[in-house]
Order: C-alpha cells, then sequence, then structure tokens
C-alpha cells in the first residue's frame, strides 16, 4: 500500500504489472494451433444469446408458445440457470448448455489484450472463481494450454478503468490502496 494511494491509482498500478499483448500476436499463435485456444467467458447479465432447446413451459409453469429463438440474460443464478428475456417479450429459463452468447468476432473489439505476470493473479483466476468475476466485470478470458490466459475487453469509447479495471481490482479483493485517503476522497 503506498500512502495516499486511491482504488483508482491502485488498478492502474496493477495493470501496469500485466503484459499487454496486442492483438495481431494472439492471432498468429491462435493460427499455429486454433485447437489450443478456448475462450471460457462465463454468460453475463445484459449478453444476447441464441437459445437452441426452448423449454416447453415458462417459469410460471404456462405452456411456451414463443416465437424467437434469441434474447438478453436478464439473470444468472448460482445453479447455472439463466433467466432470458426473448425478443418476442417472453421470458424463460436455461441452462447454459442451451444457448451460446452471440459475440461479433472471435476477439475482444479491443486491440490489446492482457495476462497476468504474477502467479498469485493466475491461481484465483483458476481457483478462486475468477474467470465467471472477470467476465461479470465485462472482460472476455481465453486459455490457451500452451500459453496459459489472455483476457480482453469488448468494447471501445469509454473509460476502461471506471467500467472494468476498477470493478476488477476490488472483485480480486487488492487492497493496494490507502483505505484511510479513499474515505476522505469519498467524503
Amino acid at each position: 500500500m503506498s500512502k495516499g494511494m486511491t482504488v483508482a491509482d491502485a488498478s492502474r498500478e496493477w495493470v501496469r504489472e500485466m503484459d499487454a499483448i496486442q492483438q495481431g500476436i494472439i492471432k498468429k499463435l491462435m493460427k499455429h494451433d486454433i485447437d489450443d485456444w478456448h475462450e471460457l467467458t462465463t454468460p453475463r447479465d445484459t449478453d444476447r444469446v441464441y437459445v437452441y432447446e426452448l423449454p416447453e413451459e415458462t417459469p410460471d409453469g404456462k405452456p411456451y408458445v414463443g416465437t424467437s429463438s434469441t434474447g438478453e440474460i436478464m439473470d444468472c443464478y448460482d445453479n447455472g440457470t439463466y433467466r432470458v428475456k426473448m425478443d418476442d417479450g417472453n421470458s424463460i429459463l436455461v441452462k447454459a448448455d442451451d444457448f451460446e452468447v452471440e459475440r461479433d468476432e472471435w476477439l475482444p473489439m479491443w486491440g490489446t489484450m492482457w495476462s497476468f505476470r504474477d502467479s498469485a493473479d493466475d491461481y484465483w483466476l483458476e481457483e478462486m472463481d475468477g474467470i465467471r468475476i472477470m467476465s461479470e466485470c465485462g472482460f472476455r478470458v481465453y486459455e490457451s494450454e500452451e500459453f496459459g490466459y489472455f483476457f480482453g475487453i469488448d468494447g471501445c469509447g469509454y473509460d476502461f478503468y471506471e467500467a472494468h479495471w476498477i470493478p476488477l481490482y476490488k472483485a480480486r479483493g487488492l487492497q493496494w490502496h490507502d483505505i484511510e485517503a479513499e474515505k476522505r476522497r469519498a467524503d
């Protein structure tokens, strides 16, 4: 912890410790062995989805008579069930195996991806539910069996620190900031 460092300052320091990799390099690595790469990003609220297997009934027990196979995730539940508001207005419950998240591209929109340099962060990612947490913070997470974990942001034109990095720093449980200074700043 550094005296006077805010959460924003600390999150910037944390990101500086990561390896930033241009997507062109990632694409070349993928071309070398595409079967080695897997996207691990978990579905999150507001993701657009295509539902493969429509249910026979709605959550309230009425027969499902929907006409759409696409919708938006409204809620994610701990048991691996998702509430999806279909484009036809119906709300359904589905498991992750019953839908696919619609993505514009195989890789995130932003041209830079990152990987953790610290093994403690990799441990958190693998063993402490880090993939789900990073997904909820708006990151897309990938794994190469040969090269490890990489993650990126599927967006542009807004403050990545406010939208992604600061929430991830907090969710990661890091406390490199000066808690008292942060309290004084908030007042």
